[in-house]
């Protein structure tokens, strides 16, 4: 069957994944390949002090978005959208959207971008003894109830980005067990919310007189595979404002990104991990058992059929060493020679590798934002050398590409020495892995595993959550999520491995040290105010 008929026939699938700066939709065939996309370019606002999304922007992207992807079937294959074997809705994980008994948000959507409730989050690691991060819902909620916020008494309904759009779509408040494990700790046990936390902290907030308790207002959680309900009259005509679209379709438990990054490197699987390198980088490490003491680095997540997942989570990653980049571009531009982006990229990361493996000393924050993993609130970009170091252009840039993922290495060093976590397979996805062995050699070196880069990781979060929703409608032999992946989606491919040198991990592990001594360099530049 080609793309045409498969369209025409019903039997594609629809993923859409809102990223930070992109909503994305991906339509793929009965091979789980793309074979149709659409986008929505959109960016969160500052309002009263904290990052949000509004509703109506939220919507409109979604719709735009959708009529990108339709303007894309109709250019490729003369057709329309008329039945989907399957939808899955995906987004950025954590945050807060509350709504009361009519479905109206009481408040603007709180993003994970929002760092305003370090005192929530302090107080409920100690109380769960488990690290909270800043990010996730249960800390957005308890810092409200500290800042005795109007709306909290009101609240009927609690979820994320993710859960919002497919609850109004089909109708179900539900959320699947990954985002659901970015609101509050999931019990691996029982794959839903963690019933001694729910216990402590219902009783924590008793004095507050709510009408709720804590599972009254949380989405119920769901499994990958698991059946989350239909697209409604409503909810296609939300999705699809031509009217082509007709309701009935199955829709699978929506997901964080997360959840759909590990789904779209084939890294579910117990001992198995992906690193996500772009804007932010973070590490999923899908563990074979829990850690033995909570670390304030490490968030505790799950896969999206409920394996307990390590991740570090760094705010910054290629926004500097792009910004390093763009200079030789205007060097370039200077001289009058054309430019090609990838060709330079390709050039400073390739004579990167010819540098000294500890950079000749030179080192590199890639600070644009503050760092939590290293306990930082605020960011300065910063370069630092001494006048004895090796300073060429080789080192130069290897040090840049070192601190892109120097954070990373900080909070993996916990997992893999201090744990001892065993893992098969690191797979990499994102900018940094453009340059074909590049940045794939830097991370090795940084983590000291093999890591493998495949050529459909590129495809991201959106077919990510397709996968997850042609696993609920195609997975006819009941294969787990993991066995669906390795046999039926990815046919054994692990894509191509680079496996670290000694000599490259010996000079990272230098670097490293250079590094944290050199912390309090970036904290005096912190305090620095210009």
């Amino acid at each position: 069957m080609n793309a045409k008929q498969t369209i025409e026939s019903g039997k594609a699938i629809l993923g859409i994944e809102f990223g930070s700066t992109r909503i994305k939709a991906v339509l793929i065939d009965q091979e789980n390949k793309p074979i149709a996309q659409g986008s929505h370019e959109w960016e969160n606002q500052l309002v009263d002090g904290l990052w949000t999304y509004s509703t109506e922007a939220i919507w409109y992207g979604l719709q735009d978005c959708y009529a990108d992807l339709r303007a894309d079937v109709k250019k490729q294959y003369d057709t329309e959208i008329e039945i989907l074997a399957g939808i899955g809705v995906s987004a950025m994980m954590h945050g807060y959207m509350a709504f009361n008994e009519k479905q109206e948000i009481l408040v603007p959507f709180r993003t994970w971008r929002n760092t305003n409730t370090g005192q929530a989050a302090a107080e409920l690691s100690q109380l769960f003894v488990y690290n909270i991060p800043l990010r996730w819902s249960i800390s957005h909620l308890y810092q409200a109830i500290l800042n005795n916020e109007e709306h909290v008494k009101d609240i009927k309904y609690l979820t994320t980005l993710a859960g919002f759009i497919h609850w109004q779509i089909t109708g179900n408040f539900v959320l699947g067990v990954g985002d659901a494990s970015g609101m509050i700790p999931v019990d691996p046990a029982t794959k839903t919310y963690n019933a001694e936390m729910v216990q402590k902290f219902d009783q924590l907030v008793a004095p507050k007189g709510f009408d709720w308790k804590l599972l009254d207002i949380l989405p119920k959680v769901l499994v990958a595979g698991e059946n989350a309900g239909f697209l409604t009259p409503e909810g296609a005509q939300r999705l699809d404002v031509s009217g082509h679209l007709k309701p009935g379709i199955p829709v699978c438990p929506p997901e964080g990104d997360a959840g759909t990054g590990m789904v779209a490197t084939n890294a579910v699987k117990q001992r198995t991990g992906n690193v996500s390198a772009g804007t932010s980088s973070f590490s999923m490490i899908v563990l074979e058992k829990d850690l033995s003491k909570p670390y304030e680095m490490i968030d505790m997540v799950t896969t999206p059929d409920g394996s307990l997942v390590a991740m570090v989570h760094c705010n910054n990653c290629t926004s500097d060493l792009n910004a390093w980049v763009n200079l030789f571009k205007e060097y370039q531009q200077l001289l009058g020679i054309p430019v090609d982006m990838n060709e330079v990229y390709g050039k400073l990361y390739n004579n990167a590798l010819n540098g000294d493996a500890d950079c000749g000393g030179l080192i590199a924050y890639n600070y644009i934002s503050g760092e939590p993993v290293t306990g930082l609130a605020e960011g300065r970009p910063l370069f630092v050398r001494s006048a004895n170091d090796k300073f060429n252009l080789a080192n130069f840039m290897r040090a840049n590409l070192y601190a892109s993922v120097g954070v990373l290495k900080i909070g993996n060093d916990i997992l893999f020495k201090e744990e001892e976590v065993k893992v098969d397979r690191i797979t990499g996805h994102g900018g940094l892995f453009k340059t074909k062995g590049v940045g794939q050699r830097i991370l090795a070196a940084a983590i000291n595993s093999p890591i493998s880069v495949m050529e459909t990781a590129g495809e991201g979060g959106a077919w990510g959550i397709a996968l997850l929703a042609s696993f609920l409608v195609n997975n006819t032999q009941q294969q787990s999520l993991a066995d669906f992946l390795e046999e039926v989606v990815f046919g054994g491919n692990t894509g191509v491995e680079i496996a670290p040198t000694a000599e490259d991990v010996e000079g990272f592990n230098k670097y490293i040290e250079n590094y944290k001594s050199g912390l309090a360099i970036e904290e005096a530049a912190v305090k620095f105010k210009k």
